[in-house]
């Protein structure tokens, strides 16, 4: 089965901004960066569309090899629906979704799925930051406060069975000051000016 990575990347000059209380503007632009390269890599053999809206982050996925599915106006919803159509055009018969603040993301190989709809919450069991599913299932997304509720819904809707997996590494994003400083007491915002 032919599965793709999808990754809506945001502009990271207006990236991570409730960072701000711990962060300046040009570190949380380089941490967003980061993020999202270490995100890219660990799609390993997988190939990765990177959907955005911005010159610099398109310029940023090409260099880091992955294609680049332009979405302006289209918001972080329509950008991931237009990301799934565009892999399934190329072939992918499964779109791995995968956001691109997970600093600890190694491998995406064992949340790709075989049937039905996989979703990795957030360590707070509010968000979605991985959801594998078919292409052609005519999934809708709908991001924001309280997603992983939502897509569980929206799958069942469609009467695709669910799996959910807990996993430490994907389930760690970073959104507030507080999940910078990662298990194992490592600190993304040591060093970076505040």
């Amino acid at each position: 089965m032919r599965a793709a990575v999808v990754v809506p990347v945001k502009a990271f000059h207006a990236a991570k901004l409730r960072l701000a209380p711990a962060l300046s503007p040009e570190a949380r632009a380089v941490l967003a960066r980061e993020m999202a390269t270490s995100v890219v890599a660990a799609a390993g053999r997988l190939p990765v569309t990177v959907v955005c809206d911005d010159p610099a982050v398109r310029a940023w996925a090409l260099e880091v090899g992955a294609t680049v599915h332009f979405t302006p106006g289209l918001g972080l919803d329509g950008a991931v629906q237009a990301g799934v159509a565009s892999v399934a055009e190329a072939g992918a018969e499964r779109a791995v979704v995968v956001h691109a603040d997970l600093p600890l993301a190694t491998g995406l190989d064992h949340v790709v799925g075989r049937t039905g709809v996989l979703l990795v919450p957030d360590r707070r069991a509010d968000g979605t930051n991985v959801i594998a599913l078919p292409t052609a299932s005519g999934f809708r997304f709908r991001y924001g406060p309280g997603s992983f509720a939502r897509h569980q819904a929206e799958a069942r809707r469609l009467g695709l069975p669910v799996e959910v997996r807990a996993d430490a590494a994907l389930g760690w994003d970073v959104d507030v000051p507080d999940d910078l400083r990662l298990p194992g007491g490592a600190d993304l915002a040591a060093g970076r000016p505040a």
